[in-house]
């Protein structure tokens, strides 16, 4: 039985640790560099080693278990308030053992390798996103300052070059180079977006997990990769409302007194997941309403009385809890529609 719990305060260069017992005594507090804490930790025996989960942090979760010993990782929110007094790199590192020492804490699994390939193909695709809709708003902004005011969205794209390409674009010569410079750099990034969006498709394709999720309405293979990327393993949770209440879609608590109150969503967890789950919700209320919804059942009584965003979050929280469920169980998605619902 491991008898030291280490606190790291990682960094680039300087890592900063604190060591004690499972009561809490010190034993050590060492600031090293990033070849001597390596060295250190190859060298020392089998400890409980705790680190928050931020950058760097699945690496050297990987690289110390390597090593022989048990690694945990908490979120930073979590370690927060038992920092004492002035924040530093050594106080950090006494209150991630701190926080870690609580029998009440809860700890983040680290990401494998694969996992983490994922999230940078997703953040890939997402970045080229916002670089497009950058370039977009900029190229609408031009226009405006000649008088021509054109719709939010990339639909509007084709109208845009038809102002600038007509004969009688009143826009002077300069202006209109640098449009049409605009209107080239987002044909590229379009292009390099589909080019991610098909590499996306073939990675959703390769996992039993992300086929699996993809055989429920409104999972595509963006939101299955998303969920295998940064979701931790379905074991975590003791049930789907855990799994849902993690990624943020339940009401946040501001209940005091005995009485309950509640809120908007807490939008805790992840956003990305969270986010397309209500896209695939709201697509399944949308486009897919008159043939997935039956007459009568909990949606579409939800939603004779209920705005369409509540709705689909409402679905987006009961979707989280099957895929729960699914993967938990090792199961395809069964349509629920004998026992009455959507």
């Amino acid at each position: 039985m491991k008898d030291t719990m280490i606190g790291v305060d990682l960094a680039k260069n300087v890592f900063q640790l604190h060591g004690a017992s499972m009561t809490g005594e010190v034993r050590f507090r060492k600031k090293l560099s990033r070849p001597q804490f390596l060295k250190f930790m190859v060298e020392h025996p089998a400890a409980v080693v705790v680190m928050e989960a931020c950058g760097g942090a699945s690496y050297w979760a990987r690289e110390l278990v390597k090593a022989g010993h048990e690694v945990k990782l908490i979120a930073p929110q979590y370690v927060k308030p038992f920092v004492k007094r002035q924040k530093n790199d050594a106080a950090d590192a006494e209150a991630i053992v701190i926080a870690a020492q609580r029998p009440e804490m809860r700890f983040v699994p680290p990401k494998s390798e694969d996992q983490q390939a994922r999230a940078v193909l997703f953040r890939a695709r997402e970045r080229l996103v916002h670089q497009r809709t950058e370039l977009t708003n900029a190229l609408r902004a031009l226009l405006y300052e000649y008088g021509h005011a054109v719709p939010q969205g990339k639909v509007h794209l084709k109208r845009i070059a038809e102002i600038i390409e007509a004969g009688t674009c009143d826009l002077p010569e300069l202006a209109r180079e640098e449009a049409q410079d605009l209107l080239e750099q987002i044909a590229e990034k379009t292009a390099r977006i589909e080019a991610k969006t098909r590499k996306i498709a073939a990675q959703a394709a390769l996992t039993p997990t992300a086929r699996r999720l993809q055989t429920m309405p409104g999972v595509g293979p963006m939101t299955a990769l998303a969920i295998e990327a940064f979701a931790p393993a379905m074991a975590t949770f003791r049930c789907g409302r855990d799994f849902a209440a993690w990624l943020g879609l339940v009401p946040r608590q501001l209940s005091s007194g005995g009485k309950e109150r509640l809120g908007r969503i807490s939008k805790a967890g992840q956003s990305d997941i969270r986010r397309l789950l209500i896209i695939g919700a709201m697509s399944r209320l949308n486009w897919m309403g008159s043939r997935s919804i039956r007459e009568g059942s909990w949606i579409d009584r939800l939603r004779a009385r209920k705005p369409k965003m509540l709705v689909a979050i409402a679905l987006a929280n009961k979707m989280a809890r099957m895929i729960w469920a699914m993967l938990t169980k090792q199961e395809d998605y069964k349509d629920p529609a004998p026992a009455g619902a959507a």
